[in-house]
Parts: structure tokens; C-alpha cells; sequence
């Protein structure tokens, strides 16, 4: 590349990271609706947490002594929902938003406007959530499964009520995803840069494309059995109304056919960041790509006939629990491939171990302990035994956040120089590591012998044999809301005062790194063309990528 085109190309990523004006329009720039999704969806973050941080408090002792019980119900209904849907999942179609173009070497997504518009669904949805601990009867209080007959039994003259304000924001939520996914599909197969053929594609790419397949067959499952639930409770419809002839077990059906497979549109992801990140960090080629990039459309494929292992107590037919048993048994196949393949990159080799590979490392170690209870629950006869107790929040919690949230950390460390043109405090990094990994343990880990003891969930008030595991929790809760400071601290000052970052600080290989930091408008000032396999690490004969319009080459 000349020096007058690498000028320019700096020239326009300076005046794009000095327009912070843009993250507050409506964009339809691909990038810049992927940090709108990244912040937004933190700011849903920190609300969740500090309702969790409520949660425990109350837990702390064994007497109701800090909320009432029907706000307790609130508070962990809406503290499930807004992590999971406003928090996990959006934020990882943020971080989707800003890479996707750029790893393949795109320009754009492939429909913009439908991408900003997904976006601007998002902050009304959440704020109209949050607004129901306004209403007189407070929030919806079912649960973010949301079960009928629980979550229809309010007065009949109370119509707007916070499970309706609940109902309403999910499908909302359900529409921008949907958007996003034949958004995200279509990029991917269509778009990618000549060259860029299916295996050469990062896994992360291949991630994506799994978890937004399985967005698109499975979401409209959800949004369907909402509509109906909405019918039930603002219309007087009998669709899941046990004592009019309705069954609430097919909503238990259309709820998990995609709030199961949500755990691996959720893992996905984070199991893409992985092998992003452990390869820089470790200079070994990425172990058993081929299979790696195949493990993730296998995950999305199983996870597809596993719903009903949540249902084994449903009065559910013995052969359906021995079919689902062994389906969800299968589950733990493509998973341990990748898990392999992850421990055989880092094997022996020498680790640098900054802060993004601090919480991969960190994230996939304790996947294999939250992927070692989850086959476990898969067992009918254990899931029977542990069935509503705090064995499952444990195992769910060793996933949603010791392996997904830390994947989503490991993502903002590494992709920040290139988002924001600047670099981290390394130290402020690592100490947040460290925080929220011994928080994290201290919080959830007490969780299974809580369980195995008895406990059940969802109570506010419980047997004084439960309080010894139970200080511990809240304690390592409390040390987990104080992790977040650091981070806080770290970014916002880093983007304003951190040093330049320079276009590839992690020697990383992903096309991602050719361009500037942050990049231009149109990502590359020529389209790529593709000429190497991903994760060359150390192969000097695929050092430089060429360009398609005028054959030059960029390191």
C-alpha cells in the first residue's frame, strides 16, 4: 500500500473517531451501530447486575429482611431478562455488527438500513421493561420464562400490567433480532471478499452464521407463543389457561424449542472469541480449524432437538426423556471438540498472557466445569433430583457469565484498539480479570452444593442450614459489582487519553487487523483479495494479503 493511501486511510479513521456525534444518530454505518449495541447493551448490563446484587442481599440471611417478596419475584424475573435479552444477546449482535464486514472483507452489511433499524428497536424495548417497576403492581413476576398459569394471574381490572409491559418487549425484541439474523445470513454467504471461501473464514465467522441460523428457525417459535400469552392475558383467550380447556405445556414447548437453543445462540459467540483470541495470544495456528468451524453448525444443529430436557418434570412421556437425554447428551460432542481444540493451540507453546487472554483463558476453563454439569443435567434421573433447586442457576450462571460475560470481556480488551484507535491499561485490565474471576467462583460455585443440599430457587426467605454456602454467594456478588469499576474506569479513560493504538498491536491475522484503527468508512480502501488460510501463525509463506484493484500488498 502507498504512503498516500495509508495517509488517507488515517486521515478519515481520525475523523471518525473524533465525530462522536455519530453514535447518538441514526447510522447506517455498520460499525457504528455495533458500538451503539455494545454500549447500550452495557448500560442494560449494569441495571441487571445491581438487581442481582439485590437478590443476594436479600439472601444474605435467612429472614425476609431487605425487599418484600412480591418485588423479590420482580427483581429475579426481570434480572433474567434483561441479561439475557438485553444484555448477552444483543451485545453480541453489536460485537457481530462492527466485525462481520471487516473479517470477511466487506464494506458494509449487506442491508444497512435494516441494521440500524434492528439496532433502534433495542433502547425502546428495554426502557418500556424497565418502566413496569413504575406501574402500581410493579413488574412482571413470573419468571424469565414467563410460565402460564403464574404469569396470567392478575386482576381482571388491571389489563396493563408489568407482565404485559413484559410480553410487549420481548416481541419487540424478537423483531429486531429476526431483522438481524437474514442481515447477518446474507452478509456472510454474499459478501464475502474474493478469495474469503467458507474455509477460510475465521471461526468466529462460522460462530455467527450458526447462532443467526438458529435465531431465524427458532425465534419465531418464542415471538409466536408470546403473541398467544398476550392474547391470553389482554383478551381473554384460553390458549395456555389450564382451567379453560387451554394447556400451558405447549407454551412450555414453544418457549424452550428456542430458549434452549438461546444457550448456544449466547455460547456461540463467545466459543468464536475463543479461538480469536487463544491463537494471538498463544502464535500457534488455531488446532483442528476445519473441525472447529464444523463443531459450531454441529452445536447449532443438535441444539436444535434438546428442548425438553427443561420439561422432564411436565409430566413429560418416559420415552420423551430417554430421547431427549441422549440428544442432550449429544450436545457434549461438538462442544468437547472444540474445547480440545482450544487446550491443543495453547498447548506448549509460549502464552502472552495480556488481558483478552486472561479471560479466554479464564472463560474456557470454566466452561469445561459449567459443560461438565450441564451433561449431568442432561441425566434424567439427576435432573429430576436437582429439579428447581440452585444446582441448575449454578451450572446456567457457570455458562451465561464464568463463560460467555468473560468472553465478552476477552472481545472488548482485544478488539478495543481497533474500535477506538487507542490502547487499554494493561494493569487496570488485569486487575479487573482477577476480580471478576474470584468473584465469579465465590458467587456461583457455592450455587451446586446449595443444590445438591436442597435449596430451591426462587425463594427470598429459606432454611437457616442454607447460610454458610449462601454468604459466600453474596459476598463473591458484591466483589463481582466492584470488578465492573475498574473496567468502567479503564475504558472510558483509555478511549479518551490512551495512547494510539497501531493498526495490528496483537501481530493477529484476521483481515480485521489490515486496516487502520479505528477503519474508514468503507473498512479497506480495496477490497481484499484472500489468498491465505486463517490463523497462519508463524507460516512465513502467507505474510501479506493482496489487494484486488491494484495488487499491492498489506501487511
Amino acid at each position: 500500500m502507498t504512503h498516500d493511501n495509508i495517509s488517507n486511510l488515517e486521515n478519515s479513521a481520525n475523523d471518525i473517531a473524533d465525530n462522536w456525534r455519530q453514535y447518538f444518530s441514526f447510522s447506517t454505518d455498520h460499525k457504528v451501530i455495533g458500538v451503539q449495541y455494545i454500549v447500550t447493551t452495557f448500560v442494560f448490563f449494569l441495571i441487571g447486575g445491581l438487581l442481582a446484587m439485590l437478590i443476594r442481599a436479600e439472601l444474605l440471611t435467612p429472614e425476609l429482611n431487605v425487599v418484600d417478596r412480591p418485588l423479590y419475584n420482580g427483581l429475579f424475573s426481570m434480572h433474567g431478562t434483561i441479561m439475557i435479552f438485553l444484555w448477552i444477546i444483543p451485545f453480541n449482535a453489536g460485537i457481530s455488527n462492527y466485525l462481520v464486514p471487516l473479517m470477511i472483507g466487506a464494506r458494509d452489511m449487506a442491508f444497512p438500513l435494516l441494521n440500524a433499524i434492528s439496532f433502534w428497536i433495542i433502547p425502546p424495548a428495554g426502557i418500556f421493561l424497565l418502566s413496569s417497576f413504575l406501574l402500581p403492581n410493579g413488574p412482571a413476576k413470573a419468571g424469565w420464562w414467563s410460565y402460564p398459569p403464574v404469569s396470567l394471574q392478575f386482576p381482571p381490572n388491571q389489563p396493563i400490567n408489568g407482565e404485559f409491559f413484559w410480553i410487549v418487549s420481548l416481541v419487540l425484541i424478537g423483531i429486531s433480532s429476526i431483522m438481524g439474523a437474514v442481515n447477518f445470513i446474507t452478509t456472510i454467504f454474499w459478501m464475502r471478499a474474493p478469495g474469503m471461501t467458507f474455509f477460510r473464514m475465521p471461526v468466529f465467522i462460522w460462530s455467527v452464521l450458526s447462532a443467526q441460523l438458529l435465531q431465524l428457525i427458532n425465534l419465531p417459535f418464542l415471538t409466536g407463543a408470546l403473541v398467544l400469552l398476550l392474547f391470553d392475558l389482554a383478551f381473554g383467550t384460553q390458549f395456555f389457561k389450564p382451567l379453560e380447556n387451554g394447556d400451558p405445556i405447549i407454551y412450555q414447548h414453544l418457549f424452550w424449542f428456542y430458549s434452549h437453543p438461546a444457550v448456544y445462540i449466547m455460547a456461540l459467540p463467545a466459543f468464536g472469541i475463543f479461538a480469536e483470541v487463544l491463537p494471538a495470544f498463544s502464535r500457534n495456528p488455531l488446532f483442528g480449524y476445519r473441525s472447529l468451524a464444523l463443531a459450531s453448525v454441529g452445536i447449532a444443529l443438535v441444539s436444535i432437538f434438546v428442548w425438553v430436557h427443561h420439561m422432564f418434570t411436565s409430566a413429560t412421556p418416559g420415552w420423551m426423556r430417554m430421547t431427549f437425554m441422549v440428544t442432550s447428551m449429544l450436545v457434549a460432542i461438538p462442544t468437547g471438540v472444540k474445547a480440545f481444540g482450544w487446550t491443543a493451540t495453547v498447548w506448549k507453546s509460549k502464552l502472552h498472557l495480556e488481558t483478552p487472554m486472561l479471560f479466554a483463558m479464564g472463560g474456557a476453563a470454566m466452561f469445561i466445569f459449567g459443560g461438565v454439569t450441564g451433561v449431568m443435567l442432561a441425566a434424567t434421573p439427576f435432573d429430576i433430583h436437582v429439579n428447581n433447586t440452585y444446582f441448575v442457576v449454578g451450572h446456567f450462571h457457570y455458562i451465561v457469565f464464568n463463560t460467555i460475560t468473560m468472553a465478552i470481556f476477552a472481545a472488548i480488551y482485544f478488539w478495543f484498539p481497533k474500535i477506538t484507535g487507542r490502547m487499554y491499561a494493561e494493569g487496570w485490565g488485569k486487575l479487573h480479570f482477577l476480580l471478576t474471576f474470584i468473584g465469579a467462583n465465590l458467587t456461583f460455585f457455592p450455587m451446586h452444593p446449595l443444590g445438591l443440599q436442597g435449596m430451591l430457587r426462587r425463594i427470598s426467605s429459606y432454611d437457616p442450614q442454607y447460610q454458610g454456602w449462601n454468604v459466600i454467594a453474596s459476598l463473591g456478588s458484591f466483589l463481582l459489582g466492584v470488578s465492573i469499576l475498574p473496567f468502567i474506569a479503564n475504558m472510558v479513560g483509555s478511549w479518551l487519553y490512551g495512547p494510539k493504538a497501531v493498526n495490528n498491536p496483537w501481530h493477529a491475522t484476521g483481515l480485521e487487523w489490515t486496516t487502520t484503527s479505528p477503519p474508514p468508512r468503507d473498512n479497506f480502501e480495496n477490497i481484499p483479495v484472500v489468498k491465505r488460510p486463517p490463523y497462519d501463525y508463524g507460516d512465513p509463506k502467507y505474510s501479506v494479503i493482496q489487494n484486488s484493484d491494484n495488487g499491492e500488498s498489506a501487511q
